[in-house]
């Protein structure tokens, strides 16, 4: 489902993305089309674009393609979600000790758009930092 969603194509692209939106949360979907892990996550960004296009926008990357950010927001992982407000970074306490992003597939619509609504309040009241209404850290538990 990725060709649904809008593509960046460039640094500057990716970069105006986050400066120009002025009232609404940048999610950015940075990885690779033909991986498994982000066609999960892009099935899951499709289906709740529409429900949150009031207060977020949608994009993707191809980390192969762009790869200036690679080393500046360390995305070394398959599938990586970050989330920008008024040209900041938001970071988002999800209980796994890593703040800056999300780098795995969340499965489940409802809680991809708890975390985008949350990231959305926090970003709006000045918050740098919101906290996951789930805790993920047993994520990986045995």
């Amino acid at each position: 489902m990725s060709y649904m969603l809008p593509h960046l194509h460039s640094g500057w692209e990716v970069d105006q993305a986050i400066l120009t939106e002025e009232d609404r949360v940048v999610v950015i979907r940075f990885g690779r089309d033909s991986d498994q892990t982000c066609m999960v996550q892009d099935e899951v960004l499709f289906g709740i674009a529409e429900k949150v296009k009031n207060f977020a926008v949608i994009y993707l990357v191809d980390i192969d393609e762009v790869s200036d950010f690679n080393s500046m927001y360390e995305l070394y992982d398959a599938c990586t979600t970050m989330f920008f407000y008024r040209n900041k970074h938001i970071m988002v306490d999800l209980g796994t000790g890593n703040n800056n992003k999300i780098n795995w597939a969340l499965a489940d619509k409802q809680e991809l758009i708890d975390i985008i609504e949350i990231v959305y309040r926090g970003a709006r009241k000045g918050r740098g930092l919101v906290v996951s209404p789930k805790d993920y850290s047993t994520k990986y538990r045995y």
